[in-house]
């Protein structure tokens, strides 16, 4: 008990304090898991972030749960999830009542917050581009798949084209040279792991055929964040365009693009974005739903590879198909900077002006996104109140 309240406390503690997204999170991890308290080492820490970067969903947070993992097994693994993300559920679920029950969407700092979205997504793209496309065959999926989706974004189109970047990168990379890297230090039994993957495979194919039979939102809304926490590749901005789609008919452009926002001024995973989305949707027990649905795939599929890790990263044709995923998530994050998120926010020339600004802080500067969205509402309400 003395270890699972220790893990806990950690991981509450990081939770109020790691601003700036997955690769400042895995920094701050490091610190603190690796430096300070040593429960592992460099080389094994280093594996696990190997590990996360092939499996859809969260990766920080799926390193997070891991070294809960290994510190104190399962158990280990929700404690270290629920200290780190609880700092943020709390807040976006506050924020969502607040907006949703004062009908604030229309308000200036809420289009400010939708402003420095556009920024926050060129930004992403901008990073994420030089490392997942970093030749010509990769940027060519990137923009094939950009365009494809800006004329088809539905949430099953999106799914299509990650999977056809997964073959295409399997055979364009059939025969290149890509690093195995080393084994993971981690192990669970291997009937534990099936048993995981198995709920995973039956929950991912029979919900959407009980959310279509029952009428109850929160089996809808389950389904929903589940489904995108299965497929999801490429870390929380990616997950936008699939939640947008997903959720179009439940909640508005603008209620969708505030909570976006908002959610880069709080430290954390982003994807407890979920959080607000089900707390707009059905209240505080909406908000725990998505939380838990949009999460639970990651510790299923943690449990469920572990035990097959070191056999499957020697494969070389599942490297190979990633490298093709990893390209086609870029091209789905570029068609999202379209619409949803330009569209919605851009509108007069006091918009683009805000978000250059607002770029500008965060691509040439380096100043961590809390800092820009809050800088960002800042200058846009004053812009608004002159011009």
């Amino acid at each position: 008990m003395k270890t699972y309240i220790e893990i806990l406390l950690v991981a509450f503690r990081l939770g109020l304090t790691s601003f700036g997204g997955p690769v400042a999170h895995l920094a701050y991890f490091q610190d603190e898991y690796v430096k300070r308290r040593k429960w592992l080492d460099d080389k094994s820490y280093a594996d696990l972030i190997a590990l996360c970067q092939f499996l859809p969903g969260p990766a920080s947070s799926q390193v997070g749960i891991s070294i809960g993992m290994v510190r104190g097994g399962i158990v280990g693994g929700i404690c270290a999830w629920v200290g780190f993300t609880l700092p943020s559920i709390i807040v976006l679920i506050l924020f969502a009542l607040t907006v949703h029950s004062l009908g604030i969407e229309d308000a200036v700092w809420v289009k400010g917050l939708k402003v420095v979205a556009v920024a926050v997504v060129a930004h992403a793209i901008m990073n994420m581009g030089k490392k997942l496309t970093p030749d010509r065959p990769r940027i060519t999926i990137a923009v094939v798949a950009a365009i494809a989706l800006l004329f088809y974004q539905t949430a099953l189109f999106q799914i299509g084209v990650i999977l056809l970047g997964a073959i295409i990168g399997m055979y364009l990379y059939r025969n290149a040279e890509l690093p195995e890297g080393q084994d993971v230090g981690l192990h669970f039994k291997k009937r534990t792991g099936v048993v995981s993957l198995t709920l995973f495979a039956t929950l991912l194919a029979f919900i959407p055929f009980v959310a279509n039979m029952s009428s109850s939102i929160y089996v809808t809304i389950f389904d929903i964040f589940y489904r995108v926490g299965s497929i999801v590749f490429g870390g929380g901005h990616v997950v936008l365009p699939m939640l947008e789609a997903e959720v179009a008919p439940l909640l508005s452009k603008d209620l969708f693009l505030a909570g976006y926002g908002a959610t880069q001024a709080v430290p954390g995973p982003m994807f407890t974005f979920s959080s607000y989305i089900g707390t707009v949707i059905k209240g505080i027990p909406g908000g725990i739903v998505a939380s838990i649905a949009m999460f639970l795939p990651s510790f299923l599929l943690l449990i469920g590879v572990l035990p097959f890790w070191n056999t499957l990263r020697k494969i070389h044709r599942v490297r190979a198909a990633l490298l093709g995923v990893n390209a086609a998530v870029v091209g789905l994050l570029i068609a999202a900077f379209y619409d949803p998120i330009w569209t919605s926010a851009i509108h007069a020339p006091k918009d683009l002006a805000v978000s250059i600004g607002s770029f500008t802080l965060l691509y040439f500067w380096k100043r961590p996104a809390w800092l820009v969205v809050i800088v960002t509402v800042t200058a846009y309400v004053a812009v608004s109140a002159i011009v």
